[in-house]
């Protein structure tokens, strides 16, 4: 007998249909001896249609309110998921996530774990229960009611895998697994069998859809396995476990693409030290992520500074960095809200010489122009115009053999 965590999304229990379809899967993975937690997201789009209908009450409303409304979607989720098993003979007792011991810090809208305390679902799991938990939230250690962040039911389900010792968490979503590529981009791209932690760690920063970064790098530190899989056709999907070392690694697993940033250049500025400190000092003052950084060569002791921020944060970054500007003696701060990022990933790049080669080759012969370029042991990104995303993508895709027969 296995514990299992599942975690079900937005469209896994979009209406009633679906949401009696969850019930009747968790009914048979616990006839089939398993015990089951599940941890739920709120409905369809109703998250979205939450923060609409707040923006027009008002446009800055406090996070703190924000917080306790967003919630309201999973509580729902929640309640009708564990009605639906009752209908299918198997007890349940649902759970919000402060009721669930999770606790997180203060911080509203993107707070993060700080301890797992989960006596109320091992309790319920002792009494032959199956707990439904309210993804995405939690009780701030000032017993405030807070959100993880858009995806955050995906780290709870993991979170609670950890401190329950689960031997898997299984995450069902819309799509059967995770792909070479974005299918929707890339027309034939395949679906993966099995991806290690640090591959799908850089598929998930660089634009793969599927799992929450942070689910991702909770369950590499905790060594929870997930499975991700579909709740339209409970096939099985692709497993995201610890690197195998007995295993030859595939060189590139994933291409990913991400067109949700924007490019900002501090030019002209002095080669002296301090200069990067005081911009990205003030940038992190304001809250803003920086992705992407680039600082060309110097000549004659001037040089520029290139990096990457979430188009959402653009107008922030672009205040922050104006002013500082006369203080590091910029000559000018511009932006571009036309970029895109384009990603190989693969485990097995560590020790294949030439595939750098190959990426810039293939992006040559097709005349698409690299604006900026970072890379990491297991993965090299490049920025490049947004209309040219696709395209590269796709020549990627069959350049480097991932195309499905």
């Amino acid at each position: 007998m296995a514990l299992i965590v599942q975690k079900y999304g937005g469209t896994s229990v979009s209406d009633a249909e679906r949401i009696r379809a969850v019930a009747q899967h968790v009914a048979q993975t616990r006839h089939n001896g398993h015990e089951v937690v599940v941890v739920v997201s709120a409905m369809g789009k109703f998250t979205d249609d939450l923060i609409v209908l707040a923006e027009q009450i008002s446009p800055n409303n406090p996070d703190r309110e924000m917080d306790m409304l967003l919630t309201a979607g999973e509580r729902i989720s929640m309640a009708l998921v564990s009605m639906a098993l009752s209908t299918v003979g198997v007890e349940s007792a649902s759970f919000t996530g402060s009721q669930a011991g999770i606790i997180t810090d203060t911080t509203h809208r993107r707070a993060k774990i700080l301890e797992m305390r989960p006596d109320r679902i091992r309790e319920a799991l002792d009494d032959g229960l199956v707990p439904v938990v309210a993804g995405f939230q939690g009780v701030s250690t000032e017993r405030d009611i807070t959100t993880l962040g858009r995806g955050g039911s995906d780290v709870t389900a993991v979170a609670l895998a950890a401190a329950l010792k689960a031997d898997v968490c299984e995450i069902y979503t819309d799509v059967t697994g995770v792909f070479s590529a974005d299918p929707r981009v890339a027309p034939k791209a395949r679906q993966l069998t099995t991806v290690s932690f640090d591959e799908m760690m850089e598929i998930a920063a660089t634009g793969g859809r599927v799992l929450m970064l942070r689910s991702v790098e909770f369950a590499r530190r905790h060594n929870v396995p997930i499975h991700v899989r579909s709740s339209f056709t409970w096939e099985p999907g692709t497993w995201i476990v610890e690197e195998d070392p007995t295993m030859e690694e595939a060189i590139v697993s994933a291409i990913t693409d991400d067109t949700s940033e924007a490019k900002i250049t501090v030019a002209g500025v002095p080669d002296r030290p301090g200069v990067a400190a005081t911009l990205f000092r003030e940038l992190a003052n304001n809250g803003i992520n920086v992705d992407m950084i680039v600082q060309n060569t110097s000549l004659h002791n001037v040089t520029d500074i290139s990096f990457t921020v979430a188009k959402i944060e653009l107008e922030a970054a672009m205040t922050a960095c104006q002013k500082v500007q006369q203080e590091i003696g910029a000559v000018t701060v511009t932006s571009d809200d036309q970029i895109g990022r384009v990603t190989i990933v693969g485990a097995g790049m560590k020790s294949s010489p030439g595939v750098t080669a190959l990426m810039f080759e293939t992006l040559y012969n097709n005349g698409i122009n690299i604006e900026m370029i970072s890379t990491s042991s297991i993965r090299i990104s490049c920025v490049l115009h947004a209309d040219k995303v696709g395209d590269a993508v796709r020549h990627l895709h069959s350049a480097f053999g991932l195309d499905a027969e």
